[in-house]
């Protein structure tokens, strides 16, 4: 995770863990020993390009000055912009967060949580490019998370406004009144099936108890069940006519043409109706699908995102949002207190307006040759703009 300001805190070792002064997160600069081989790199490229530039300055072609002058000034250029890139990279930083003192002080066991309400956006807009499973998988990671399930509201916005996206999130949210306690049984993780399920388990080792091997399997057949009626799903959406497709009560739909019809909120878990097999309440989650008329501009994602926002004014208003592409799920299922670990943090909480966590992917190659995991950007230039104001929004 990246904040947007880069202020260093010294903590008192005799500060109490329920302090309201203690800081809930803190910068933890880079070893010199790791940066120092760079920075010597560096030095010694910017004096041999301060040379150069000498040189060519020095040294004009007189035969052909026009385009001397015009090399001259393309190489100033990106020296320039050379120079300008290595900042970011001089001083980058780390930073840890203390979720035991935001318990302590917010979410204390047999009290009513203190925690703000989060409202996550998840956006999809073309399901032939972002499958309503790889859609499903990033909801149930979300309604799975770490967090107080009464603070925390899901919002799916449809702006293709297609029948198996809709449906599909019912079938979710079906699964996820057995997935959610598994999860939080067990401390799983990831909290997405797909990928939770594609690990290696070792079920023989002595430490994992049989009731979870038991559960394991039973739930990865649950999930297998879910994948074929979502498939089935997408495969019925193909035969839709061109007035519409019926809802599942047999009403007709409002139409199929993504570009043209009425707009449309569904509450799949509600606050009194959304409970697990446990008897316990689940995030809410909530399907929206904009208006959209032809001869309008729509946004794209900034008009979908817009659209959330109203709806969740209405519905939920949350204290934070979090934006979240379909196919981006948590890979960690406390990011939301790491995230307010930063956001109420007593240091600076006024100062940030922002977290971003970076992205990362999977099903990449070995040696990532087409550098799919921008580890570049992420690891070195994003930690560095940390160390300097704070990162970019991505």
């Amino acid at each position: 995770w990246y904040t947007t300001v880069a202020v260093e805190i010294h903590t008192p070792e005799n500060y109490k863990a329920d302090d309201p002064q203690q800081p809930l997160s803190r910068v933890v600069p880079i070893s010199s020993s790791r940066l120092n081989k760079y920075r010597v790199v560096i030095i010694l490229r910017l004096i041999v390009l301060g040379f150069y530039l000498q040189y060519r300055y020095t040294h004009p072609v007189h035969d052909g000055y026009s385009l001397w002058l015009v090399s001259v000034l393309c190489e100033s250029w990106f020296a320039l912009s050379w120079l300008l890139d290595q900042f970011p990279k001089w001083s980058p930083i780390e930073r840890e967060t203390y979720l035991d003192r935001l318990a302590l002080r917010y979410d204390k066991d047999g009290m009513p949580s203190q925690l703000p309400h989060i409202d996550v956006f998840v956006t999809t807009a073309d399901p032939s490019r972002e499958p309503p499973l790889v859609t499903a998988n990033t909801v149930l990671s979300i309604l799975a998370v770490d967090y107080p399930v009464e603070k925390v509201t899901c919002y799916v916005s449809d702006d293709g406004y297609a029948m198996h996206i809709f449906q599909s999130l019912s079938e979710t949210a079906e699964f996820a009144k057995k997935w959610v306690p598994f999860c939080k049984k067990y401390s799983i993780e990831p909290r997405a099936p797909e990928f939770y399920f594609t690990q290696k388990i070792e079920y023989l080792n002595d430490e994992i108890s049989l009731s979870f091997i038991k559960e394991s399997r039973e739930m990865k057949r649950e999930y297998q069940d879910l994948k074929v009626r979502i498939n089935a799903l997408v495969a019925k959406s193909q035969k839709v006519s061109k007035e519409g497709w019926p809802m599942q009560d047999g009403t007709p739909g409002p139409g199929n043409n993504r570009r043209d019809h009425t707009g449309m909120i569904k509450m799949f878990l509600e606050p009194d109706g959304g409970l697990n097999t446990d008897g316990n309440e689940l995030p809410r989650l909530v399907y929206v699908s904009r208006e959209k008329r032809p001869g309008f501009n729509h946004q794209k994602k900034a008009g979908a995102m817009n659209a959330l926002m109203r709806a969740s004014a209405v519905l939920t208003n949350g204290a934070y949002i979090l934006n979240v592409d379909c196919d981006h799920y948590f890979n960690n299922s406390k990011a939301l207190k790491e995230a307010m670990c930063f956001m109420m943090d007593p240091a600076y909480e006024k100062k940030t307006c922002y977290v971003q966590f970076p992205q990362r992917f999977y099903d990449v190659d070995l040696h990532d040759r087409y550098a799919n995991r921008n580890m570049v950007f992420f690891d070195i230039i994003m930690k560095g703009v940390d160390g300097i104001q704070g990162p970019f929004y991505v």
